[in-house]
């Protein structure tokens, strides 16, 4: 059997598109590979700070970005992502700079959910930073005017937001599970008719146990949905068929 080459290495799926930042990465976090049962590769976009992409937002990084986006593809990974949900407004321009699929927020799969929720039922969403959330991260996402939303974030809390979007060298894990709990269980009892949610920051996976464990809804992120695409990718035949 002949084999073809092409690519510069192999094995790696998904590639993962970085934000430049210091603050650290837990198991569950994008930034952490072993977060993945599968390899993953990174791309670190130089200067895409986190307050430069969720609270200032730079269109002069869309470029940095695309650039990034190449040259994963160039490596060889079949599927691409990023570590910040806020990169949802270059969703439309980042997929059409590539050749495989790429999925830049876990907001993309709100639409879906929406969908699997009974008559009356909405979608809440965790976000980093619910004022930095404009209309253009949600309509880049799918999230139309008749798909029903509850937003809430986790800037109204003392330590997560800021310790991520600051770019702080130290982390409370625990003390950061206690604000999604607080802020989850206070979205939920506000819009008693939310069905299940969305996580909007690639950093709140490594809480989405505690935050299941605190409203028992359905919880996605970033990791569920590359999780899904991965599946897509690596298909294996099932045993006794052809």
């Amino acid at each position: 059997m002949v084999v073809r080459g092409g690519k510069r290495i192999y094995g790696f799926p998904i590639g993962i598109l970085m934000l430049e930042a210091r603050f650290p990465r837990i198991p569950g976090d994008m930034g952490n590979a072993g977060t993945f049962s599968f390899p993953v590769l990174y791309r670190v976009v130089q200067d895409a700070s986190p307050d430069r992409v969720v609270r200032h937002p730079d269109a002069a990084l869309l470029d940095p970005f695309v650039q990034a986006a190449r040259e994963l593809e160039a490596a060889g990974v079949r599927a691409i992502t990023t570590n910040c949900g806020f990169l949802a407004r270059y969703q439309s321009a980042l997929a059409a700079a590539v050749g495989v699929p790429l999925f830049t927020s876990s907001l993309l799969q709100v639409p879906v959910v929406a969908r699997m929720l009974p008559h009356g039922r909405s979608v809440g969403i965790l976000t980093i930073d619910a004022p930095s959330l404009s209309v253009d991260h949600l309509r880049e996402s799918g999230i139309t005017a008749d798909i029903p939303v509850h937003i809430a974030g986790m800037e109204t809390e003392d330590h997560f937001t800021n310790a991520i979007v600051g770019d702080h060298l130290e982390l409370d894990p625990e003390r950061s599970a206690r604000e999604h709990d607080t802020v989850a269980r206070r979205l939920v009892g506000e819009h008693p008719d939310i069905g299940a949610l969305v996580l909007e920051c690639t950093n709140m996976p490594p809480y989405a146990h505690r935050i299941q464990a605190a409203t028992g809804l359905p919880v996605f992120d970033i990791v569920t949905l590359t999780n899904w695409v991965h599946a897509s990718l690596a298909r294996r035949p099932f045993e006794g068929a052809l």
